[in-house]
């Protein structure tokens, strides 16, 4: 569990793709201080499982289904990362509810400053969109933000100086995609409204329909 509030920005060091899984090697200094093999860490949103480290360095394995359907695809040597690690018992919730389990790829259609602010513009498909509403929870490559607007094809978030300046969301510009996770909540109030739904579907007899005047 993690809670969307970046804690280092790391550099890709190697990427080696092997039989089953893809290894990265990614370098980074204060999430390092207390690492254990078997750790979760967000890469860019996604929960990945420390397979090695070193005090500069560590490993992850990646899944090829995970590469496919993340951003993990497009990341070369030199690329910076956003890093978190997981959510610590005893620490504090800056954020909200993250799994670090990606539902999708967005993409920037349009960066604009507004004050001291900057605005993004993110295309996202409508089974994303589904599960956002104005002024919610978003992650956006492992990062929580807050929607400041919603239509039917896009969502859009803004980013404060600080946050441009400590996540690698500053960098990105119009064309880049980014990891989107959606707010956990939302998706278990879906499903729980789907199910009733069917159930009361399921429900549905001819006596009931007479009871009530709809059927003779």
């Amino acid at each position: 569990m993690f809670t969307g509030i970046i804690e280092e920005i790391g550099r890709v060091q190697h990427i080696q793709k092997g039989k089953d899984a893809i290894e990265i090697a990614i370098t980074a200094h204060s999430i390092l201080e207390d690492v254990r093999l078997g750790d979760s860490i967000s890469v860019n949103g996604v929960c990945l499982t420390v397979t090695s480290f070193t005090k500069s360095e560590f490993t992850v394995d990646v899944m090829p289904e995970t590469i496919s359907a993340t951003t993990l695809k497009t990341l070369k040597r030199g690329d910076a990362v956003n890093l978190e690690r997981a959510m610590a018992a005893n620490g504090r919730f800056g954020g909200h509810f993250v799994s670090g389990h990606v539902d999708g790829i967005g993409k920037i259609t349009r960066k604009s400053p507004k004050g001291n602010a900057v605005y993004y513009e993110i295309e996202a498909d409508s089974g994303l969109l589904d599960f956002m509403v104005l002024k919610g929870s978003v992650t956006v490559d492992g990062t929580s933000l807050t929607i400041f607007g919603l239509t039917n094809e896009t969502f859009t978030i803004s980013l404060i100086p600080h946050t441009s300046s400590h996540t690698i969301l500053g960098g990105k510009t119009a064309g880049d995609i980014v990891n989107i996770e959606t707010d956990m909540l939302a998706k278990y109030m879906r499903k729980m409204m789907v199910k009733e739904q069917q159930t009361a579907k399921r429900s549905m007899t001819y006596g009931l329909l007479k009871e009530y005047g709809f059927a003779e």
